[in-house]
């Protein structure tokens, strides 16, 4: 019997996920059919489908309860990967706090809640930090929208800033700008099954004083990168603090500190690019990982 597999999408992502292309090659070529779907299409049977892999919901963020709700029906009806409580987990980025308490090496993120003082929790931040500057961003968020990097002495901008965010019972971080971004971009590292797979660097994405993307997500600049040791020692220990064992697919996403330690930007577990195009044999290596999950039921 041929296996079916949702790779789940949003129609705004349509055609922007290069991912998809070599991906769904790769699922053709290890005997499965690979239909990309939009997520919220009502017409679809996800009962139909052995799999159902989220890979570009990238509009979840503004529709978080229902993607969320959609990911809980899914489970009724077939296996998704990553599975229901890493998507309820990931999808909100409080899961920064939790990973520093437990021992992680994050970038420091302050969070201000609806309801509170934002300009209090900034100043508190600011006597903390010695940053020039510093990244304001919702909490559930993708694609870079709604963040922007800010001078430190730009409390008005800030706080015009945060203001909607929170009016619209959204939370918001608060994280210092680490300069080494701009001179050595970001390292993603790719994990497949638990293993290391690949890697690549990314640009700094937020212009200085700019406003937020408008688009679904940020334009990047991504070519191949070997990560150092320090930064796949920094991933692992990132990997283990995380409350769900080995995953199908995760995404490390970190940055240098002003000592040169690698830091915890983002980990990224429900739907994130993996760069299959800029590393060859990664796309059959995670086509085999998915459908070798069929197997472990």
């Amino acid at each position: 019997m041929t296996l079916s597999v949702a790779l789940v999408t949003a129609r705004a992502a349509r055609g922007l996920d290069e991912d998809m292309p070599p991906l769904t090659a790769a699922l053709a070529g290890a005997g499965a059919t690979a239909e990309v779907v939009d997520w919220d299409d009502p017409q679809v049977d996800w009962g139909r489908f052995d799999l159902v892999v989220p890979r570009s919901a990238w509009d979840y963020a503004e529709r978080l309860p229902e993607f969320l709700a959609w990911a809980e029906r899914v489970t009724c009806l077939s296996r998704l990967v990553n599975p229901l409580a890493v998507v309820r987990w990931n999808t909100d980025k409080h899961y920064l706090g939790e990973l520093a308490r437990a021992g992680a090496p994050v970038v420091s993120t302050w969070y201000v809640e609806p309801g509170e003082d934002a300009g209090r929790t900034l100043e508190e931040f600011l006597a903390a930090h010695e940053c020039r500057e510093l990244v304001a961003k919702p909490a559930v968020g993708a694609g870079s929208r709604d963040a922007r990097r800010h001078a430190r002495g730009k409390r008005a901008e800030i706080l015009a800033h945060v203001a909607p965010l929170l009016a619209a019972r959204r939370s918001v971080m608060l994280q210092p700008y680490l300069e080494s971004v701009d001179r050595e971009g970001e390292t993603a590292l790719m994990f497949i099954d638990g293993r290391f797979s690949h890697a690549i660097r990314k640009g700094a994405l937020l212009p200085a004083g700019g406003p937020s993307t408008a688009g679904l997500f940020a334009p990047e600049q991504i070519v191949p990168r070997a990560p150092g040791a320090d930064e796949l020692a920094a991933a692992g220990r990132i990997l283990a603090a995380a409350p769900f064992g080995s995953l199908l697919y995760a995404r490390v996403d970190l940055l240098r500190d002003a000592a040169g330690a690698p830091r915890l930007l983002e980990l990224e577990l429900t739907e994130p690019s993996l760069f299959l195009a800029h590393a060859p044999g990664s796309a059959e290596r995670f086509a085999a990982a998915l459908l070798a999950t069929l197997t472990r039921r």
